[in-house]
């Protein structure tokens, strides 16, 4: 393990150890009150390979951070706005492909959601998929819509998307590999 890596340890009345790697790269060290601090050491040592691997990771997450600007209220302002003409019209166009209705479309800003379907056919989706490419933004509304005909993930669901976006999958990887950068870790000036 890296040298200058700080660690804090932070005991409490839990069983266990546990370690922790912050949004910031730094390490926390989760331990019992009762736990001698040389065997917390020797647990840490042995588990070096994995805090450096994970350390890097949220050095890599954090240039990814660095690289989209922060959002401004106002600039959220306007991506709801834009959401709310945008996403009812996409909805009302997918709908008819999947044969399917739903109730009333709410736009939010929510930090770990894309979009959500209720038992009711209620759907809510996330403004800053507005910062997504079109075929993303579609990709989200079908799967949505398809919740109208199966409220799971099944093999079955999955064909119903793939009946109306047979290279779903390519935007499903987008969102994977690009979603966090857009919803994640964005904080408002």
């Amino acid at each position: 393990m890296n040298d200058n890596t700080n660690i804090e340890i932070r005991r409490s009345s839990r069983k266990t150890l546990a370690i922790e790697i912050t949004k910031d790269a730094n390490v926390i060290v989760r331990a019992p009150y009762a736990m001698p601090t040389l065997q917390i050491k020797r647990f840490v040592e042995e588990k070096s390979d994995w805090i450096n691997s994970h350390i890097a990771k949220m050095r890599e997450r954090q240039k990814e951070r660095q690289e989209y600007p922060v959002v401004t209220k106002e600039e959220l302002h306007k991506l709801a706005e834009e959401a709310c003409v945008e996403i009812p019209r996409r909805a009302a166009y997918f709908a008819s492909i999947v044969g399917v209705s739903y109730g009333k479309i709410t736009i939010r800003r929510q930090r770990t959601r894309w979009g959500s379907c209720s038992s009711k056919g209620n759907l809510n989706f996330n403004c800053l998929l507005m910062l997504a490419p079109p075929e993303v933004l579609d990709y989200v509304v079908v799967h949505e819509l398809c919740h109208r005909k199966e409220m799971n993930h099944s093999a079955k669901f999955w064909r119903e998307v793939e009946k109306v976006l047979p290279d779903y999958r390519s935007r499903r990887q987008w969102l994977k590999e690009n979603g966090s950068r857009l919803i994640g870790d964005r904080d408002l000036k």
